[in-house]
């Protein structure tokens, strides 16, 4: 495939340049939808694990075969794909809408920042704004995996998937500025990270799981936290961010997040130096005497 074809089919394709965020057109773009699924999704991940309680009282994990290793893969290949298909969106909208540009003076850079008021959630980049909303949902399902793989279910996990999907819903309610990149960090970093697990999950070798797939998502976090203060800087700068009212409670959510994140790798990272020392202290033999009789 060459790529003008794959250029055509990510962002030139007619369902992709005529796509617009309708309630009455896009599944899931209702309110009760929301609410609904993300009710669903808690109670259901303490249904399960409520079970397994019950029923598998040894903790012992419940064997999941290939599923891990297929939905890492799945995730890798889809984040890819909404990577590049928002990539080349992008840089269609802006190409396509410089000359307006260029009477208010605002840069590529700036409009990826802060949509200008009165953006409608229509076009290219909503339409794959669109389909990462959609992903989140199976995003979300590698809880139930994690329930039956490890036996645990932490609050961190469920706020944070649910936070996610209600995020991605209010990029496109309300055409919030600043998603084009939030999309973009997000993607990179998950391709990586699901395809980094699909590399373990298969048996393949790599490095201690948790230090890479945690540092990448402080990246992300660390990432979003400049790109904020960015969002605010031209909101007060231009006179206005379209979606300002969204983007200021993602901001609160952002920060309970990386609040939540942080508490919960300080005290991953606490333990793990704990069973390090504990396994480089030398082992002390203590041996018998012989004693004559």
């Amino acid at each position: 495939m060459t790529m003008s074809t794959l250029r055509h089919y990510l962002s030139e394709h007619p369902l992709i340049v005529g796509f617009r965020w309708s309630h009455a057109q896009s599944w899931g773009s209702t309110w009760s939808f929301l609410f609904t699924s993300i009710s669903l999704y808690v109670l259901l991940s303490l249904l399960l694990h409520l079970l397994l309680s019950l029923l598998r009282p040894s903790r012992r994990p419940v064997p999941l075969g290939p599923i891990p290793a297929l939905h890492s893969l799945c995730m890798a290949l889809i984040s890819a794909t909404i990577f590049t298909g928002i990539l080349f969106s992008a840089a269609a909208e802006i190409r396509d809408t410089r000359w307006f540009w260029r009477r208010s003076k605002t840069t590529p850079f700036q409009w990826l920042l802060c949509f200008p008021l009165g953006t409608r959630p229509s076009g290219r980049v909503f339409f794959w704004s669109y389909v990462f909303y959609l992903s989140r949902f199976l995003h979300a399902f590698r809880t139930l995996v994690a329930i039956l793989r490890r036996r645990k279910l932490s609050f961190f996990r469920l706020f944070h998937h649910s936070i996610l999907i209600a995020m991605s819903f209010l990029w496109l309610e309300f055409s919030q500025s600043f998603q084009v990149l939030a999309i973009l960090l997000t993607t990179c970093v998950y391709s990586v990270v699901y395809g980094y697990r699909f590399w373990t999950a298969v048996g393949l070798p790599g490095a201690c799981s948790f230090p890479f797939v945690v540092s990448c998502q402080m990246l992300v976090l660390g990432s979003n936290i400049v790109c904020h203060v960015g969002v605010l800087l031209m909101h007060l700068m231009k006179g206005g961010c379209n979606g300002i009212g969204a983007w200021l409670f993602n901001s609160v959510l952002n920060a309970a997040i990386l609040f939540l994140f942080l508490n919960f790798y300080v005290k991953k990272m606490h333990l793990q130096l704990l069973v390090n020392n504990n396994r480089s202290k030398p082992k002390v033999v203590v041996t018998k005497k012989a004693t004559a009789t």
